[in-house]
């Protein structure tokens, strides 16, 4: 009996479908095309993973993570975060919990289970505070950017430094920034606006001089995100491209 997998199947809402498949962009030729939702809003999920993670096997994950259904996939996700992060006196089932995150990343395939999952796990995991610096192969990250399969893959690389932001660690956002800077799809380049924005509230000048030479040629959107904190005089400056 896999109880995360009945107790989210008896949350299903019918009335909820429509608007949720709207904003996910489920229709033919959008993002989501083919995603299938049981109308189960975020606040519901995450009751429902609070009193059942606990029991819930890296099989009974794994039958979530397949699943068809959206929140489905949700709770299974945010399921394992809770496994990892309770388990953070143990090395060794964090390393399992992101082994096997990483041997399921066909199953994070929006972007809400791309940035509700992503630096909880993987970015935790690949930060070590008590170092207050970043080990375990961060050139994963970098591999993603360049190689990923998918887009969520590479959305998956940039939002993972969020963790390393939260500690002070901004090269590596920088860095992920450049190699995903030129990205075709919208989705990267509102997720790489939206670190570089994170990157800028612990430096300012750092990305003022990041975007010195890059703000011209960057997609208008990831600009924007970028510069949303700024002062108005300067982010129209910067769209309107006389900043000096």
């Amino acid at each position: 009996m896999n109880t995360l997998l009945d107790s989210m199947m008896a949350h299903a809402d019918a009335g909820q479908v429509e608007g949720l498949m709207r904003f996910f962009r489920c229709q033919p030729g959008e993002y989501g095309e083919g995603d299938k939702f049981l109308g189960i809003k975020v606040p519901v999920t995450r009751a429902v993973v609070k009193e059942c993670w606990r029991t819930a096997s890296f099989d009974q994950l794994e039958e979530c993570l397949a699943s068809e259904w959206h929140e489905v996939r949700l709770a299974g996700l945010l399921s394992l975060v809770q496994r990892f992060h309770h388990a953070r006196k143990d090395p060794e089932e964090q390393k399992r919990c992101v082994d096997f995150y990483l041997g399921h990343l066909e199953a994070v395939n929006n972007w809400d289970l791309v940035d509700l999952s992503c630096y909880e796990i993987l970015g935790t995991w690949l930060l070590d505070p008590a170092a207050g610096g970043t080990k375990r192969e961060v050139s994963l990250l970098y591999d993603m950017a360049r190689n990923g399969r998918t887009f969520w893959e590479q959305r998956i690389a940039i939002v993972s430094t969020m963790q390393f932001i939260r500690h002070g660690h901004l090269d590596d956002t920088f860095a992920i920034a450049d190699i995903l800077l030129h990205h075709p799809h919208d989705l990267i380049h509102k997720a790489v606006g939206w670190l570089l924005r994170e990157a800028g509230k612990r430096d300012e000048a750092r990305l003022r001089a990041w975007l010195k030479t890059r703000y011209q040629s960057m997609p208008r959107t990831m600009l924007r995100y970028a510069i949303e904190k700024f002062p108005p005089a300067d982010r129209e400056a910067y769209l309107k491209a006389t900043i000096h």
